[in-house]
């Protein structure tokens, strides 16, 4: 359990009143990671939602370059203070559509899914402010990987016109 106080300090909760906070910070818990943890991998069962309270995590995306090749890591986004990650916790299947590793010393606020979508479902007003929330991040994350292919594109095309 965290208190109502450190989720209000969090843009992510921005618009939330006390009471509803109240229910998140009940399951809530503050978890610490070292610089280079991987959080979990793309393809892995979703778990946990996390918001960051201190540090920085990375985003990837593994990227099959062919055959007899490793698979090339793509920087989908950067996640820091006061922003959730792990939005697959909530929607199904709930499987991770990208990894997450700590780049800096972390601390993060973890909501474990099933009891993240126990509280979201029980509590319909709630759970649609929340998943409007969580819609907001996933478009965030879709405008950074759109960002980050036309530059992967732009870059590759200049390399085969010189």
């Amino acid at each position: 359990m965290v208190s109502v106080d450190l989720l209000k300090n969090l843009g992510f909760f921005e618009g939330f009143s006390e009471g509803e906070l109240k229910k998140f910070a009940d399951i809530a818990t503050e978890e610490s990671h070292k610089a280079g943890v991987q959080l979990w991998k793309k393809g892995e069962p979703a778990k946990s939602f996390l918001l960051l309270e201190e540090g920085k995590v990375l985003l990837t995306l593994d990227i099959d370059v062919g055959l007899h090749r490793p698979a090339m890591q793509v920087t989908v986004d950067i996640v820091t203070k006061g922003e959730g990650t792990g939005w697959s916790s909530v929607v199904e299947p709930y499987i991770n559509t990208r990894g997450a590793r700590c780049i800096d010393d972390s601390k993060v606020i973890a909501f474990e899914a099933a009891k993240l979508r126990e509280t979201i479902n029980e509590d319909k007003a709630l759970g649609f402010k929340f998943m409007n929330v969580i819609a907001k991040v996933i478009r965030n994350r879709l405008v950074h990987t759109e960002i980050i292919l036309v530059g992967e594109r732009g870059l590759s095309t200049l390399a085969e016109t010189y």
